[in-house]
């Protein structure tokens, strides 16, 4: 019998990589630095929740420190986290994140798609649209390896 997408899932995963791929096939960019960190957590009780951080935030706050007297502080863009209920479809190897909280405010109670595939004992997950990112459109392709105790 073969192992449903939603039990494959189950644990914690450490972020490995965190990349955009423009869809007209230019640059490949890293949003979160080279060496990001981050935990994907998917629990039995069908709630997940994604941690993910550019550790690498020094250069970021010297950028922003200028901008500290107008009220501006460092940028939401160092750090990703959002928790709420998931679905998955064995069929299309699909997982939804329905955020029901989030750093981004706007997200809550949006969800969001992702392809998801393993290899070599990896997950593998893709946005499931493109969106515009620093003015191209990309895809987000992540990839973690699970938490082993």
């Amino acid at each position: 019998m073969k192992c449903t997408l939603f039990k494959q899932l189950l644990g914690s995963w450490t972020l490995i990589e965190l990349i955009e791929v423009p869809v007209d096939g230019g640059e490949i960019t890293y949003p979160m630095g080279r060496e990001p960190k981050g935990v994907i957590m998917y629990n039995p009780d069908g709630y997940m929740s994604a941690q993910i951080m550019n550790p690498d935030t020094s250069k970021i706050s010297e950028e922003y420190a200028a901008f500290a007297p107008l009220g501006f502080s460092q940028p939401d863009a160092t750090y990703l986290a959002y928790s709420g209920a998931f679905y998955t479809d064995d069929e299309k190897q699909i997982v939804k994140h329905t955020m029901y909280v989030s750093l981004f405010p706007d997200w809550t109670g949006e969800t969001q798609s992702r392809l998801v595939h393993f290899s070599a004992g990896l997950l593998h997950l893709e946005s499931g649209q493109p969106f515009i990112a620093s003015v191209r459109l990309v895809i987000h392709r992540l990839t973690g390896k699970r938490v082993e105790q």
